[in-house]
């Protein structure tokens, strides 16, 4: 109605869960940090609460639009269930096909098996339940006993309760205090602070497709005291100003529009309710310690956050170079290897040959795009790192030494010259001390000297490497913190791993984003910016040993076991 005179795409306060509108605020951030960290796990329960219209289901629609290619996930929205309808429900939710009058034990036994079959295929189960407060006690014993199946290294579902405050005091009746033992990490979803409220408003107001502010300081201000911050209310009551607004023909949103529109909204003499809130911790970050015991092996997580629209812009470092990231889940080292082993210290190695063993460079591209099993198009117009970008990689060219690429850890393409000048290419898929693989064409390869290899490598290579998965098939993520949530993860379990004092690792992630990107660039010996280029998303892959082709990979030697 009042779109045109605005100038909307859309209604700005809808209050539809679309993840598009979802603006993070710090606690935001932090829930769906929980949450993307926490699929990581070993099964067992997650629980976010928070007051009425403090954004729980659309946090949860974000997480599910964008949760790991290897995640199966099963939402449930109406809880008020028996145990076998609940699990019936589960059933249809995993497209497990199972009998209309089948029993509780039938019920549980098909879930299992697919539990076991998914894990046999590299894939992970999550559980979402919303409104969780309306489940029975019954009911909630029942999810725990779905969390007993197991292997020796984890549990097989990962089960996520949201729910209002009252939750938690469900979940500490004595009756149910083995399933609250099995809860790895717990968020309160706190209201929207007053500071943050006008960017909120921005926020939301440009994804509708309007530039500029629309609210007085005045509006905003008593907006805050209306709502206290409940996103569900500022959306109702700004939606009532802006058609106020409209009728009396106005473009800008005064104190009196949202004065008279929360009465609208709540009914005459109604005054706003103070949510009963959680204390918040004073040091959050802190509370991530706990989903340690929920961590195995999604691939870290590998796969964040694809699918939404609005973009980060070219001012990330790798921006010219990147366009989507590979969402097809497979093994980076899905190539066929040549059937070669690296020799014995007493073996003679192949003499290198610049004539016989180098490639033109369209050849040595195709050779490295096979050691990350990818299939460079034979078409000689393709640009390879063009076509990289559409597979998920990103190229990196550099000038150094064999330190920097032992640094790097990736097969590269290094750049020869010959005695007369010619320019040749190879690829180097491994390092074993002096000891070089090259690989060649036709699924051949060959271990030469590397010291002689070097008499015609002057520095110049170009390795391909993993790009970080916030990044979506036509550009960036709709969500401007789609880096720091991909980031914060990791930067939580790097913490973990490089510091052996719990506090110093307590400290690192208490730390904002940038200077937590600092402190890991400082730790690597990496140039410090707080800017995740290239560089330091390999060292991060490198640390969390992605599953990513390396330079220096063990290799048995010939009549090894």
């Amino acid at each position: 109605m009042y779109y045109d005179f605005f100038g909307f795409r859309e209604p700005p306060f809808s209050i539809a869960p679309d993840p598009r509108y979802l603006y993070l605020t710090e606690r935001h951030k932090e829930a769906l940090a929980h949450l993307m960290y926490g699929v990581q796990g070993q099964g067992g329960f997650i629980v976010i609460t928070g007051e009425v219209g403090t954004g729980k289901t659309t946090v949860s629609r974000c997480f599910i639009e964008n949760a790991p290619d290897n995640v199966d996930i099963a939402l449930i929205l109406n809880p008020r269930l028996t145990a076998r309808e609940l699990l019936s429900a589960i059933c249809d939710e995993l497209e497990i096909p199972h009998e209309v009058g089948a029993s509780i034990k039938q019920l549980v036994d098909l879930i299992n098996q697919d539990l076991l079959k998914a894990h046999a295929a590299g894939r992970h189960k999550v559980l979402m339940i919303d409104e969780a407060q309306n489940l029975s006690a019954d009911v909630l014993e029942q999810l725990r006993l779905l969390t007993n199946l197991e292997t020796a290294e984890k549990k097989l579902l990962q089960i996520v309760l949201l729910g209002q405050p009252e939750l938690q005091e469900i979940l500490a009746l004595p009756e149910l205090r083995q399933l609250n033992q099995r809860v790895t990490a717990r968020y309160h979803l706190d209201a929207i602070g007053r500071d943050e409220l006008p960017a909120y408003l921005k926020y939301r107001l440009g994804v509708a497709g309007m530039r500029g502010d629309l609210f007085t300081a005045g509006a905003v201000a008593r907006l805050y005291r209306e709502s206290q911050g409940i996103p569900r209310l500022i959306n109702l009551i700004s939606d009532r100003a802006l058609l106020g607004a409209y009728a009396e023909g106005e473009h800008e949103i005064t104190a009196a529009h949202i004065r008279q529109a929360a009465r609208e909204v709540r009914g005459q003499g109604v005054r706003p309710r103070t949510p009963s809130r959680t204390v918040r911790p004073r040091y959050l970050w802190g509370l991530v310690a706990v989903l340690l015991v929920a961590v195995a092996a999604v691939a870290s997580v590998e796969h964040w956050l694809p699918g939404l629209s609005a973009r980060f812009g070219s001012s990330l470092p790798w921006a010219g170079t990147v366009e989507r990231a590979d969402s097809s889940g497979d093994s980076a080292n899905a190539g066929v290897e040549p059937p070669s082993v690296a020799p014995r210290e007493s073996e003679s190695l192949a003499p290198f040959r610049f004539a016989e063993q180098t490639l033109p460079e369209q050849d040595a591209y195709a050779v490295l795009f096979r050691v990350w099993g990818r299939t460079l198009p034979e078409d000689r117009g393709t640009e390879p790192c063009a076509y990289a970008r559409d597979v998920g990689l990103g190229c990196l060219v550099r000038e150094g030494s064999r330190r920097s690429l032992e640094f790097l850890d990736r097969p590269a393409r290094l750049t020869l010259r010959g005695e007369r000048g010619e320019t040749g290419y190879v690829v180097l898929r491994r390092l074993d001390g002096d000891r070089a693989e090259l690989w060649l064409p036709g699924g051949r390869s060959v271990w030469v000297s590397f010291e002689r290899l070097a008499e015609a490598w002057f520095g110049e290579f170009l390795v391909l490497w993993r790009l970080p998965e916030y990044l979506s098939g036509d550009g960036f993520y709709a969500i401007e913190s789609g880096e720091q949530l991909w980031l914060g993860a990791r930067m939580m379990e790097l913490a973990d791993r490089l510091l052996r004092e719990p506090a110093e690792s307590a400290r690192v992630k208490r730390l904002p984003m940038a200077e937590q990107v600092r402190w890991y660039q400082a730790f690597r010996g990496l140039s410090v910016d707080g800017i995740a280029g290239a560089m330091t998303v390999i060292q991060i892959h490198n640390d969390l040993n992605a599953p990513v082709p390396r330079l220096r990979s063990v290799v048995s030697p010939i009549g090894g076991s």
